[in-house]
């Protein structure tokens, strides 16, 4: 089992950057995939950025040019630095951890951290 823990949510103004961190509880070098998803209120979640063992990264429209998923694997953490945030920006962040097994795919999920994006 793995526990995500994020943090650096809050309120910025527009065109303002935050940097998100996601903390695991053990080795992400063992996970398939890191990620960003996002849900805002009436939403379904949404992938945001999504980052591989390999480094491959990947990014939903909305976000390219603007944000920046990255892995320390040496602190077993994963960062998403938002740059040039919008009000639209505005929603729960959720760490995703996926790891394939011969039975399929298993999730993990931290709890979310809140940004607000508002003058």
């Amino acid at each position: 089992q793995v526990q995500l823990v994020e943090s650096g949510g809050g309120l910025v103004q527009p065109g303002g950057s935050l940097r998100l961190s996601c903390a695991a509880s053990g080795s992400i070098v063992s996970m398939n995939a890191m990620g960003w998803y996002r849900q805002a209120p009436g939403e379904q979640r949404e992938l945001v950025a999504r980052i591989t063992s390999t480094g491959s990264t990947t990014y939903a429209d909305s976000v390219k040019g603007r944000f920046t998923i990255s892995r320390d694997n040496a602190k077993n953490t994963v960062y998403l630095q938002m740059n040039s945030l919008k009000a639209d920006d505005t929603a729960v962040y959720y760490c995703n951890a996926a790891r394939r097994t011969i039975l399929g795919t298993n999730n993990y999920w931290g709890q979310g951290t809140q940004v607000t994006v508002s003058s």
